[in-house]
């Protein structure tokens, strides 16, 4: 009867122990936080070791950069005071600043300017009779270039000379009538002295010959007036012939043969003129710089330009005067320079660059 049982108690033993044997051993729960400690462990160490390396390995980098591209211009550093001896020169103690370099030049833009030109207008009015110039042309001081017909003036000069031609035959005759009284008194005078003649005879001898001497004058008078008058009307006739005021170019033309023209007094526009004359030989550059560069500007400095005309002729310019304001909507002021050796064929309204240089007195760091 104990056999059996034996038998299933020893079989239940060994199914137990298999059974033992295929069970999984718990894990322990610590072990996801013990991996997570160690992931936070290790991050700031890693920083510090990168930190390390960048301390320890930067200036040779940054030297290395430096010689590839060039050294870059440092900012002034702060004198650090603890470091500095006491000992030493004022001059080693102090701080070195590196300022950035000024620009050494000034660049703007501007035109070709005549600063001698004018209009030319008729003084006197007139029908154009004649034009003897085209745009263009070089004329010379007091060349004709126009010439008006106005027989008025023509008029007025012969009536001055016959006013003048009766005054002087007046004056003749007072002359006469003059010399006649002078010779009156004359014997007046020797018969009074006589007894012959009376005082009376005598007063009105002299009377006389006042009053034709004052009638001399009076005509007299009258023929410088008349002279005056012909001086007037003489150089109202020449005007009718327009001449050139200065030597230059014509460089406009509006007058036209048959056309009436007005008196200058009349005209008050520019376009009423007959013609323009520039001075080509006395060209200037009228040019805009910035106003931060007036602190450097100066006159005679030396520069160079180029017109967009000629843009492979430069030629040298040099700062004759700056101007007295500065344009506030531009922000910018002018200059005006005189010109050395230009191209030729330079003309006014040429568009031109510039470029100023700029001495040490001119450096606004100095």
């Amino acid at each position: 009867m104990n056999a059996p049982f034996d038998i299933a108690t020893e079989q239940d033993r060994r199914r137990a122990e298999t059974l033992k044997s295929l069970t999984l051993e718990a894990v322990p729960l610590d072990v996801p936080r013990q991996r997570s400690m160690l992931r936070r462990l290790a991050l700031p160490a890693c920083f510090s070791a990168l930190i390390f390396g960048a301390a320890f390995y930067w200036p040779d980098a940054v030297q290395h950069f430096e010689n590839l591209v060039g050294e870059p211009e440092r900012a002034p550093t702060a004198p650090a005071a603890a470091t500095h001896d006491q000992s030493a020169p004022l001059a080693e103690q102090s701080t070195v600043r590196t300022l950035i370099p000024a620009t050494r030049e000034v660049t703007g833009s501007g035109f070709v300017v005549a600063p001698r030109l004018t209009a030319v207008f008729a003084k006197y009015e007139g029908r154009i009779t004649r034009i003897t110039v085209t745009p263009g042309d070089v004329v010379a001081a007091g060349q004709i270039l126009v010439t008006l017909e106005d027989a008025g003036a023509r008029f007025a000069l012969e009536q001055a000379n016959a006013a003048k031609n009766q005054a002087e035959l007046i004056l003749a005759a007072r002359e006469i009538d003059l010399a006649h009284a002078r010779t009156l008194l004359g014997r007046a005078e020797i018969l009074a002295a006589r007894g012959a003649a009376s005082k009376q005879a005598l007063d009105d001898a002299r009377t006389a010959t006042e009053r034709e001497s004052n009638a001399v004058a009076q005509v007299r008078q009258s023929v410088d007036s008349a002279r005056l008058a012909i001086r007037i009307a003489e150089e109202r006739v020449a005007e009718l012939s327009v001449r050139a005021p200065f030597a230059g170019t014509v460089t406009r033309l509006d007058a036209h043969v048959g056309d009436m023209v007005l008196a200058r007094l009349d005209s008050v526009l520019e376009r009423q003129s007959l013609l323009t004359i520039t001075d080509t030989k006395s060209l200037v550059i009228d040019a805009d710089v910035a106003e931060t560069t007036i602190a450097a500007l100066k006159p005679g400095l030396r520069g160079q330009a180029v017109l967009d005309g000629f843009p492979d002729r430069p030629f040298a310019v040099v700062v004759l005067r700056l101007a007295p304001v500065v344009s506030a909507e531009k922000g910018t002021v002018s200059l005006r320079l005189s010109l050395t050796d230009p191209p030729d064929g330079i003309r006014p309204n040429m568009a031109a660059r510039i470029r100023i240089t700029l001495d040490e007195a001119g450096d606004p760091t100095q």
